[in-house]
């Protein structure tokens, strides 16, 4: 992992740049989704934005309507980009706790990409855990660098499809709507019904909930 001593070490709307001009020809962008959520799944992507590439309205993928996401997700999966997906279920989740199951989504993603990068770029303060190439994780990143912005996109919209499914699986959890963030109606849906078989029974608001359901 580079370091601030390094000469690497730029403005961060210039990093791809100044990593193209070093050499680097498969710049890889990773960024995860799911931290947050009381159910379902942490999902990651890695995707390679090639030099020169322009992707117009590409940007984190917070800042985006989710029909502006799903224009950009399809013009990157049209384009042909190297892209890949790292999927961790709630199972795992509970097993390992939310940071540690997000790093592991990180390294599937960035692991499975074929070819591989020569260089990552991790959104957020933590590197990718057990990978052969140099890194840098860039605080914002999904903000900062390309590769990372499209990487948040198709994170986001696999997330948000793979809840979709879930709510006609579980129709009493109006998943497609709050995707299993710990919005109102979902709490009070949880109240109602129970956790259902994906909700992560280590978050504090569905331990509760498990705890007062023990006591009838």
């Amino acid at each position: 992992m580079f370091t601030e001593d390094d000469d690497i070490m730029l403005d961060f709307s210039d990093i791809e740049k100044a990593l193209f001009d070093k050499g680097y020809k498969n710049i890889c962008g990773v960024d995860e989704v799911g931290r947050g959520p009381l159910a379902g799944p942490v999902v990651a992507a890695a995707v390679i934005i090639p030099a020169g590439l322009i992707i117009e309205g590409l940007d984190d993928s917070k800042k985006l309507t989710p029909l502006r996401r799903e224009r950009i997700f399809e013009e990157i999966i049209s384009l042909g980009l190297n892209c890949s997906i790292g999927i961790i279920d709630h199972c795992d989740i509970d097993k390992l706790n939310i940071l540690k199951a997000s790093l592991m989504a990180m390294r599937k993603a960035v692991c499975d990409m074929k070819p591989p990068a020569d260089f990552v770029l991790v959104d957020g303060n933590y590197p990718v855990p057990n990978i052969p190439q140099p890194q840098f994780a860039i605080i914002g990143g999904d903000s900062r660098c390309l590769s990372i912005a499209a990487a948040s996109i198709v994170a986001k919209v696999t997330r948000d499809r793979i809840m979709d499914r879930y709510e006609a699986l579980y129709p009493s959890f109006t998943f497609a709507t709050h995707k299993g963030y710990p919005t109102a109606a979902h709490l009070a849906e949880l109240k109602e019904h129970g956790p259902c078989e994906i909700h992560r029974r280590t978050f504090k608001p569905v331990a509760k909930i498990i705890d007062e359901y023990a006591l009838f």
